[in-house]
């Protein structure tokens, strides 16, 4: 047990770190937004580009990790959507939101870093990298077409199903302007055509790759500063518990059912869904409404996955 938590310690440190440094004023929530752009559009393309360019095709190129991560999250998506729509009552935005928090992991600010404490970054950027594929263009678009698909009960189908291509055509504008999806682009055309960066400029992108851990867990702790979870706990619970539990089993189940990969590969993409949901989680909630929910959520999430993260390490070991 000292092991693992020598391997989540230190992940939970920072994070905590980025809690008190923000609440006792040091730097302001703004400014972890700031530092949050900073990982973004620099650090991590930068490390998403040195793990795949670095890297034969054939290693980078990994269908199973991907129909796995896909496979078990579309699962958790569709059994957070059905818990809130038939058990909870909530409207479609809403349970589209909750089947979002419970299926779309913070692959690149906590993922990355603790597959990285176990098998090393060139293992976790593989990992970080197929993920946020399936992510990007397969799960946050699915999920936010449905949410903008909620026309109401007197809809027609004709308007619904405009909406539905209206929001996944944005979606996909947006998947073709994140910078985190250019640097695995030029990854792998690096990889594909065999070229190497110039050694000035590849120790400066080694640079910025080597800033991505620390900055990016030290973000998601202060931006945890100011969300209260009181009146809630009901909602948090189940989206917890979904994202902590469900989501990494039917991952697991994927992983069992699919023809076998390296193994480090599939504890990778176990501890990919284990994670808490994606950052801009409350972000993405707001234009519907429900980011004091999903801030929440994050909030209860965050906090529980120590100890789910470290149960889960415990048991892979």
């Amino acid at each position: 047990m000292l092991q693992v938590l020598a391997v989540t310690g230190p992940i939970y440190l920072v994070i905590a770190a980025g809690w008190l440094a923000t609440r006792w004023g040091l730097f302001s929530r703004a400014e972890m937004r700031v530092f949050g752009k900073y990982v973004i559009h620099l650090a991590l393309p930068a490390l998403l580009f040195n793990a795949l360019s670095q890297r034969s095709v054939a290693e980078v190129l990994n269908p199973v990790f991907a129909a796995a991560y896909a496979l078990g999250s579309l699962v958790a998506m569709a059994a957070g959507i059905l818990w809130a729509r038939r058990v909870a009552g909530k409207p479609l935005s809403a349970s589209a939101i909750v089947g979002m928090g419970m299926s779309c992991s913070n692959s690149g600010f906590i993922g990355f870093p603790l597959v990285a404490q176990v098998f090393g970054a060139g293992t976790a950027g593989v990992g970080l990298a197929l993920a946020m594929v399936v992510e990007n263009f397969l799960l946050l678009p699915l999920a936010l077409a449905i949410a903008d698909g909620d026309l109401g009960e007197g809809a027609a189908a004709q308007g619904r199903a405009a909406r539905w291509r209206t929001a996944l055509a944005q979606s996909l504008r947006g998947v073709v302007r994140n910078p985190m999806i250019h640097g695995i682009a030029a990854g792998f055309l690096f990889a594909l055509l065999g070229w190497r960066l110039p050694e000035a400029a590849a120790r400066a992108v080694n640079l910025f790759a080597a800033s991505c851990a620390a900055i990016s867990l030290f973000v998601i702790g202060g931006s945890l500063v100011g969300i209260a979870a009181r009146g809630m706990a009901h909602d948090v619970t189940a989206v917890a518990a979904g994202k902590l539990l469900l989501h990494p089993l039917a991952v697991l189940a994927a992983v069992w059912l699919l023809p076998p990969m390296a193994r480090e590969l599939q504890t990778a993409v176990v501890i990919m869904a284990a994670v808490p949901m994606l950052g801009i989680y409350p972000i993405l909630a707001q234009k519907h409404g429900h980011d004091t929910m999903a801030a929440a959520a994050q909030l209860g999430t965050t906090v529980a996955s120590f100890v789910t993260l470290t149960a889960l390490l415990w048991v892979l070991r």
